[in-house]
Parts: C-alpha cells; structure tokens; sequence
C-alpha cells in the first residue's frame, strides 16, 4: 500500500469545498454515543482543514439502515459531538436523500473554516452498490476529496471510491496515512524477529492471513477458539470446545507449512477449560489436546501463557489480532491479558506493535494499556483485508494502486 504524494500535508484548503470521508460508524445507545473513539480520531484532519480556511464538508455512514432513513440511524448525534469537540457549530444538514436542498443550501452558505455534515450515506441504497449517481451528487458539492475513513476503506461505495470519479483532487488525511504506515510498517519494513499474534473463534476466517504471515513473519502465535480446530486434527480431544470439522485438513496443512517455510509455530500447550460458557462456571487448567467431555476451553493455560510472553518479549516488530480466550468473561482474561503485558514490555524495549481487530482492540482497551503499544488500528475489516494483501478501494482510488 502506497502513499505517494497524496497527503493533505501537500496542499492548503483555503477556500476549497472539501469532502471528507470520516468514520463516524459510533456505537450508540437509545440515540447516545456510547464511544467516541472514531469521533476524536478524525478531528486532527477535520482541524488542519479548518485551519487552512476549508469548507469542510464532511459524510460518513452510521450502522446498516436496511430499507433507506432509519431515526436511529441519523448522524445528528455526531455533529452535536463534533460541534462541542471543535469548538464550533458544525452544521448538520439532514436530507434522507443525503445530498438534498439541506445538504445544497447549508454548503452554499459556507464561510472558509465552516463543517457541515451531511446525513448518513447509507440512506442512499446506491452508496454500497457504488452507483455513479450518487457520486456524481456528492461530488457536485466539492473542489476536492478527502478519505480519512480506514475502517471502510476496503469497500468500494461511492463515498470511499467512486466519488474519486467524478473529483479530481483528491488525498488521504491523516488517520488514514498513520493506518496505511502502521501496516507498510508490519508488512514491508519489517524489524526482527517479527512474531504475529493471531486469536479468534474460526480458523476459516483467518486463512488467507494466516498464509501471507507465513511468507513474513519468524514466529506465528496461534491461540483462541481456533486453537482446538488444530488440536482435534492431530488427534487430539477437545470436550465440547469450538471446533471447525471441515477444516481439520486445512490445520493439519497450515503446520506443515510453516515448518517448510522455516516459520515457528506456537499452539497452546494447555487451556484454561470451562464446564459451561459462562463467567461463574467450574474450571481446570488440562492439556488442549486432552479437554473432558463436557468441558470446553476457554483460554489460554499458565503454561502457555508463558511461552507466549517469551516469544512476545523478544520480537522486534509484533502484530496482535484477536484475543487468547474468551476475555469478556473476567475469568477467563488472564491469557489475552498475559500477552497484552508482553507486547507493552516489548514496545518499551523498541519494538514496533501494532493491534487491529475488534476484539483485540476491545482487549487492549479494556486493560488501559493502548496508550503503551505503537499503534491502534480503527479498522477491523479493512486492517484485515491489508493484512491479507489485498487492495483496499478507498485507498486504491486515491494512491492510483489498483
């Protein structure tokens, strides 16, 4: 993934209509933001463009409106966030059509420093489907386009891809450049040993990373639910743990790899195991290959987590993608929370850690430790998919690498 010369460090705004592509898909309750973590990621963007004297408008979607407008869907909420944030009364101009007489005239009206926000672009049916239409109509209201949207960056609609069609001018802002540089940073100049920390439930939606990590890492940490899939294709007894049936060759084929490709493996030795899925049930610490019946793992043993944290300490470059067990359950923590600690004592020791990923970025969060690891991506899917190599649209669309 490149940058190129396309940052909006390389230009001043002054006087432009800029269309900004944030990310302000916030969790909300009862019309309430929950967190507004996505919300204060894009204010250093929104603020060097008001800086520079833009008129910044600025869309994004929120959820997944089924049928069109949906109340609960609005983006009202996040202009009164952003306007108390700013400083500022940020303009919200709410047209279910998004691009509608609010939206024509509130931009019209624009002084240089003056946000608007339009209404969520999910209303249009045609945004996902990325329909030159409703380009065409976001694109008329601006000079110049900016994508700082990371966390959707990797679907072409027409508000992260096909509005580049229609404007010419066109950059990233700067939580997508820190996004686009922690990733080269763990992909492409890499400071070894590099160790990947890979957890989650299914082995079958981590393939296609688990393969490209084995062309670059040294040592490729397996834990989670996943953990068991590799365990009962080895023979191994799991209880009633999680398992893919239909992926026991695949397991079997994944350790084989990475013993030709010279990579080290790490699979947990043993399990912390529950006889229910809950937070209060009975639990024992057993072998992962040699689960009961009637009980299942649910993280990471002691064992293991020392052997983790030992590979961990020592890396140089490190990425954390999915937690060890089932760490919303207080109980069972102690893995994810063990290799949280790792990777903090690493990063103070110089290596370079970057955590994507939901659940590890819920992970490193609930431990209060974000603020001691390098870099913590906004974006699941999209960090995912770059993982993979795969191209993202809404960066392609910008950079010209498609």
């Amino acid at each position: 993934m490149g940058l190129g010369k396309k940052t909006i460090d390389d230009e001043n705004y002054c006087g432009k209509k800029v269309l900004v592509r944030c990310d302000f898909n916030v969790p909300m309750k009862d019309g309430v933001i929950t967190n507004e973590n996505r919300i204060n990621a894009a204010l250093p963007t929104i603020q060097k463009l008001v800086n520079d004297g833009a008129k910044v408008i600025l869309c994004s979607h929120l959820g997944k409106p089924k049928n069109g407008p949906e109340a609960k869907f609005s983006l009202a909420p996040v202009a009164a966030a952003l306007s108390a944030k700013l400083g500022k009364t940020v303009v919200f101009a709410d047209d279910d059509n998004v691009v509608g007489e609010n939206a024509k005239a509130a931009v019209a009206a624009m002084n240089n420093g003056d946000v608007v926000l339009l209404q969520n672009t999910r209303f249009r049916k045609e945004e996902t489907k990325n329909m030159p239409e409703f380009s065409e109509e976001l694109a008329s209201l601006a000079d110049a386009y900016v994508d700082d949207a990371f966390g959707s960056c990797h679907r072409a609609h027409c508000s992260t891809a096909g509005v580049t069609n229609y404007v010419k001018d066109t950059a990233v802002g700067y939580l997508m450049e820190k996004e686009i540089n922690a990733v080269n940073k763990v992909l492409n100049d890499i400071q070894r040993p590099f160790v990947a920390i890979m957890g989650g439930s299914k082995v079958s939606s981590k393939i296609e990373i688990i393969e490209n990590l084995l062309t670059k890492v040294d040592t490729l940490i397996l834990g989670g639910g996943m953990t068991y899939t590799f365990m009962k294709a080895k023979g191994g007894k799991i209880g009633k743990s999680i398992v893919e049936n239909d992926f026991l060759d695949l397991a079997n084929n994944l350790v084989k790899e990475a013993e030709e490709k010279g990579v080290k493996l790490l699979l947990a030795e043993d399990s912390k195991a529950g006889d229910d899925f809950s937070n209060d049930c009975n639990t024992q610490i057993c072998p992962s290959d040699n689960i009961p019946e009637g009980w299942e793992g649910m993280d990471i043993g002691p064992k293991t987590m020392e052997k983790f944290a030992d590979a961990i300490r020592n890396a140089k470059t490190i990425l954390w993608n999915g937690p060890a067990g089932v760490f919303e359950f207080d109980n069972f923590t102690a893995g994810s929370r063990a290799i949280a600690d790792a990777i903090v004592e690493a990063t103070a020791n110089g290596a370079y850690s970057l955590i994507g990923g939901g659940d590890s970025v819920a992970c490193i969060n609930k431990f209060g430790m974000a603020d001691k690891v390098s870099y913590v991506s906004t974006g699941g899917g999209a960090l995912l998919e770059a993982i993979e190599g795969k191209t993202l649209p809404g960066i392609a669309a910008i950079t010209g690498d498609k």
